[in-house]
């Protein structure tokens, strides 16, 4: 059920972007009666777009023409510019290729079902970055990686033919905006060069041009010149900056909300009409506000019936908190998941459970459920909890049965939904979590000026957060877990190399491993969201440490492998991060200031 699931969410997201594509090329026919040109302006992005991809490839090719280190690094560095310049544009038209071309260095797994396994060896620009910097370059490796890549973007360049229309443009360049400021200036993708101030910096000439290109639409002078001069100031922050030292609360606070909304006014500048909403909702003016995102985008049940309304959330709240649900009417889902706890227990694990139990909110904004990510859905992960013997020790069937035996119930249900069946039961309950979280802490109420009561500590330990601790090339922001930004239709696992509760050596719990037996997933968990956790302790999927302080520890030492544990596959840099006592405070405090209301 798990695995058909998810083929169908991968299928669904594949038919959104195919209907966009369609929805372009049908209104493509119609630009040349509007004012402008519209494929005029597109045959420039066009150019623009070849250009730097042929330039991108040539000097790819050069790296392999020369036999310096030093000069295979320069090489590298103005290829890895050029991808830079195209990204913008690469990422929004070819979002699979763009994402091989610029993954981390670690094998990638996609596991359909138990017979479709398939494990990709990583190549493009973090796999050549890497190998350039090792103490002894592998020649044979480092030209096969640039091989490799240089094909894959030759490929791209023979069939980059682009079918823009405005509500294409402005996405892509909110979605750049985006992965600037929650992907792109965090290290997440230059990890040896930390080069992602200047990258940013270079993503901006492309949105400057693309802004200009199209000049010839606004209306308005002064919104065209706003823009292009916010764009030009955020260049000129990002060029002055150091990657440690870098402000990024204030330039996410300042420069990237002022761009968004600069980029909503154009949209209603140039009177664009979106044909639909992706994961951010099309008129976002901050990345940290429950306007931010498009809860029914992470909900594959949303259209009809299952759509979420006030009604059915409060009926999924009630049944929620029903212990007639279960076998012997002892435990509800709130037994568990305690309101006042962030939706946690506050043990290390429940009675008779493994794993320590997860917070609920922000559970919408992933893709995966429980800690192996073993459910595609929050439907999904209710089977689990209907029919685990040590939780409500039953099945679908009796669950409904029990639901139709009463008489409220049963209106409710008639009312909302047509009938009671066990599935409609389970879109209310995941209704009502998905309800959950509000992004009403201190921190979002002051990144989005709401209030002005960040400590310094905080601020600090929000920069560190996103930049020297890299914690954030694991916990992406805005919603601190592991869901992918700006796309949202990934949610990562990963190998920390979590101890046992006795910290004497790993932990046994084997994780993702256990759903398809897949070698490489061993010890992989699912990345937890950091919100509201100064209430969720203790932490950790078996729940081994009881303050932030350890975790922080934990992290600072390089996981598993820094506390000199064999962990296969570790994907937790082993290098010690060394934090100070004073920034390991200031990222507590941070932490700390996620806790909503």
């Amino acid at each position: 059920m798990t695995n058909n699931f998810k083929k169908i969410k991968k299928a669904h997201v594949i038919m959104c972007l195919f209907l966009v594509s369609i929805i372009s090329c049908k209104q493509e026919k119609t630009a040349s009666y509007t004012k402008v040109d519209n494929q005029a302006l597109v045959a420039r992005v066009q150019e623009y777009y070849s250009k730097h991809l042929d330039s991108c490839i040539s000097n790819l090719e050069e790296i392999n023409a020369v036999d310096e280190v030093s000069e295979k690094l320069k090489k590298y560095k103005l290829a890895r510019r050029e991808f830079k310049l195209i990204e913008p544009i690469l990422s929004f038209v070819d979002k699979e290729n763009y994402k091989s071309l610029n993954s981390p260095n670690l094998l990638r797994i996609d596991e359909e079902d138990a017979t479709n396994i398939n494990k990709r060896n990583p190549f493009g620009f973090q796999v050549i970055e890497e190998l350039l910097h090792e103490n002894e370059v592998e020649v044979v490796a480092l030209k096969d990686a640039v091989n490799i890549t240089k094909n894959r973007l030759k490929l791209i360049a023979a069939n980059n033919t682009l079918y823009l229309k405005k509500h294409h443009i402005l996405w892509l360049l909110r979605d750049q905006i985006a992965r600037i400021a929650l992907v792109g200036i965090t290290g997440f993708d230059s990890p040896v060069l930390e080069q992602s101030l200047i990258e940013a910096k270079t993503n901006y000439e492309t949105l400057f041009f693309i802004i200009n290109t199209y000049k010839s639409e606004f209306s308005k002078d002064n919104l065209y010149s706003n823009f292009v001069n916010e764009l030009q100031i955020a260049q000129k922050v990002l060029q002055k900056g150091d990657f440690e030292s870098f402000n990024r609360y204030d330039f996410i606070k300042n420069h990237i909300h002022k761009q968004l909304e600069l980029l909503v006014k154009t949209s209603e500048d140039w009177k664009v009409e979106f044909p639909l909403t992706m994961a951010f909702n099309n008129n976002i003016t901050s990345l940290f506000s429950k306007e931010t995102f498009n809860v029914d985008f992470f909900n594959d049940y949303h259209q009809l019936e299952k759509a979420m309304s006030d009604e059915k959330i409060a009926l999924g709240k009630k049944l929620f908190n029903d212990k007639s649900l279960s076998k012997n009417g002892v435990m509800s889902c709130a037994t568990c998941h305690i309101k006042d706890k962030a939706f946690t227990d506050g043990l290390a694990t429940f009675s008779k459970q493994k794993r320590n139990t997860p917070t609920l909110p922000y559970a919408a904004y992933q893709q995966t459920f429980f800690h192996d990510g073993r459910a595609g859905s929050l439907e999904g992960q209710i089977v689990g909890v209907v029919e685990n013997k040590n939780e409500f020790h039953t099945n679908l069937e009796n669950l409904a049965e029990t639901v139709k035996s009463d008489s409220v119930y049963t209106k409710s249900f008639t009312d909302l939904y047509g009938k009671v069946t066990d599935f409609n039961i389970r879109n209310a309950m995941a209704n009502y979590i998905r309800s959950l979280g509000d992004f009403s802490s201190k921190f979002d109420k002051n990144i989005n000026n709401k209030e002005n009561t960040l400590t310094t500590s905080e601020i600090n330990g929000f920069n560190l957060f996103m930049g020297k601790a890299k914690c954030a090339t694991c916990h992406f922001p805005p919603v601190f877990n592991g869901t992918v930004p700006p796309n949202f239709t990934e949610t990562e696992v990963e190998s920390i190399g979590v101890p046992n509760l006795e910290e004497t050596e790993l932990d046994d719990d084997l994780g993702a491993y256990s759903i398809f037996k897949t070698e490489e997933r061993k010890y992989f968990f699912k990345t937890s969201t950091v919100r509201n956790v100064s209430k969720t302790a203790p932490y950790m999927h078996n729940g081994v440490y009881e303050t932030l302080e350890q975790v922080v520890d934990f992290y600072n030492k390089g996981g598993g492998q820094g506390l000199g544990y064999k962990v296969p596959n570790q994907t937790l840099p082993l290098d010690k991060l060394n934090l100070s006592e004073k920034e390991i405070k200031d990222l507590i405090a941070f932490m700390e200031a996620l806790t909503d209301e």
